[in-house]
């Protein structure tokens, strides 16, 4: 079937890489396997970080109009060339979709969300305007897709709430990780790392909020005690606007021991998981965290905070350990346990191989989507 796609946070063919630009490319690769024709209704960005409600009104007016004219440009075709089906990615109260509803009543078609989440205190607060218009949007819905069972708590209707695994394509970590010996001798000449010693990898945009938060966990949990004592070096994967404080944050934590590889691209990602013996990110308020998967993915280990939907990626004791991400020593304790056992470092990469081969691939992921947009349309 025609499926319009829209990502108000960030369109999938953005300049900047991100998890949710890979995961928007992700639903549409796992949507054209299933066989549909997807089709990206819009590159408008709805995302005000600010809480600016003049900004709010304006993007929701230029969004109106863009539905307007895309509904203009729709119905000009004929009808077998309409989109059968909206399905919009990542809804939120900061950047909620003032196209697809408007687009899909005046079309008469079936209107979808992958992955939404409600804030209830956001009600009457400085973004007011896009928490209602999620709700308006979501009350319209005839499916949400959600990766994080978290966010189907605040949903309004349970009932159309749909569960899909977080998924990817492994081919590209299976391989990287058959040829680890190759990728670590290569990131070994480039850094200038000890191959003797365990690499500890984190992947993450280097950005105010959320992630700043889970570098400031990380560099003080890799600061204690019990770890300084060990041998052990981290490479750091990401860029961004707080480069330099996360730059502070490791200089003082980890002196000697962190190096910053900057930003990468996604085909050059599954060696560096590959090469690494741990990931540890401490993932704060993380819908699910794709680097993660990916480093799952890779037969990579994790250390990982016990937050949002990371234990949907991260099996607490089977493919690695989650804790307490505000807790430093916790977080510092469960790196000391695998830094210091390798044959159970070995384990766990095995059975993270292994359930991401299962659990989240893409052709997986395919035909649950497809599932779900049959069921939208009342088709068998």
């Amino acid at each position: 079937m025609r499926v319009a796609f829209y990502a108000p946070m960030k369109p999938p063919d953005h300049a900047v890489p991100s998890g949710d630009r890979r995961m928007a490319r992700l639903l549409m690769e796992a949507l054209g396997l299933a066989g549909h024709q997807v089709e990206l209704a819009s590159r408008l960005r709805s995302r005000d970080g600010a809480g600016n409600l003049a900004r709010q009104t304006r993007i929701k007016e230029l969004g109106g109009a863009l539905a307007r004219r895309l509904i203009r440009r729709y119905k000009s075709r004929p009808a077998s060339e309409r989109p059968e089906i909206w399905l919009t990615y990542h809804l939120y109260y900061k950047a909620p979709d003032w196209i697809g509803p408007e687009v899909s009543a005046a079309l008469d078609i079936p209107y979808l969300v992958a992955e939404a989440s409600v804030a209830p205190k956001r009600a009457r607060g400085h973004w007011d305007l896009g928490h209602r218009g999620t709700l308006s949007a979501l009350a319209r819905a005839a499916a949400v897709v959600t990766f994080n069972p978290d966010d189907a708590g605040c949903l309004p209707d349970p009932a159309r709430v749909r569960r899909l695994a977080p998924f990817l394509d492994p081919a590209p970590y299976k391989a990287a990780a058959a040829a680890r010996e190759v990728h670590r001798a290569a990131l070994a000449k480039r850094l200038e790392l000890d191959p003797a010693q365990p690499w500890l990898l984190a992947v993450a945009m280097m950005r105010p909020g959320d992630k700043l938060d889970s570098y400031k966990a990380l560099a003080m949990a890799l600061g204690r005690p019990e770890l300084r004592a060990l041998p052990w070096q981290l490479v750091v994967v990401g860029d961004g606007p707080a480069r330099n404080q996360v730059h502070e944050l490791f200089a003082m934590a980890a002196p000697r021991r962190t190096s910053f590889v900057g930003q990468l691209d996604a085909d050059q990602l599954p060696g560096f998981y590959a090469a690494s013996d741990l990931f540890v990110w401490p993932a704060i308020k993380e819908a699910f965290g794709l680097a993660l998967l990916e480093a799952q993915a890779s037969g990579l280990p994790a250390v990982a905070g016990h937050s949002g939907g990371v234990p949907e990626i991260v099996s607490h004791g089977e493919t690695g350990l989650l804790v307490d991400p505000m807790s430093p020593t916790s977080f510092a304790d469960a790196v000391v346990e695998l830094v210091s056992n390798p044959e159970r470092r070995h384990q766990m990469a095995a059975r993270a191989l292994a359930a991401v081969q299962a659990e989240h691939n893409l052709s997986a992921a395919a035909s649950q989507l497809d599932a779900i947009l049959k069921e939208a349309l009342g088709r068998c």
